[in-house]
């Protein structure tokens, strides 16, 4: 059974240069291997993303420009990141309930998702959500 404390922020590599710097992700080593990768922008202000948790699958949520907040949820307790540097990464295991919030303007969230879609991997509703947690 998942918790919090399965939650982990990560550094990514970062090739540092005068010129600016470069972040880089890549299959080779990485926390798992990913098989889809999408991103959110232009999310109001007031709007909210996630609202889900995964059965399986994994994510990585990168703040690639702005920011915005992530509030991550056991069934037992909850916690909030704030993302807002384009080396850190969230990593969210299976088990967790998430929702996305306080978007900057010009926010963009890039995820990383170790599955392709599957409707069925997905709990959208909270009470179903407590219920995957007995």
């Amino acid at each position: 059974m998942t918790t919090l404390k399965d939650i982990k922020l990560i550094e990514l590599p970062v090739v540092e240069d005068t010129r600016g710097n470069l972040a880089f992700i890549q299959n080779d080593g990485f926390i798992f291997d990913f098989k889809r990768v999408y991103y959110l922008y232009d999310v109001p202000s007031s709007a909210h993303r996630g609202g889900h948790s995964h059965k399986e699958q994994n994510e990585i949520l990168i703040a690639l420009s702005g920011s915005f907040e992530v509030i991550v949820d056991d069934g037992n307790q909850k916690e909030s990141y704030f993302l807002n540097k384009p080396n850190i990464g969230l990593h969210i295991v299976p088990g967790i309930w998430r929702e996305l919030g306080n978007f900057s303007s010009g926010a963009i969230c890039l995820v990383l998702n170790s599955a392709l879609f599957e409707e069925e991997d997905y709990i959208r509703e909270y009470e179903d959500f407590l219920k995957s947690k007995k």
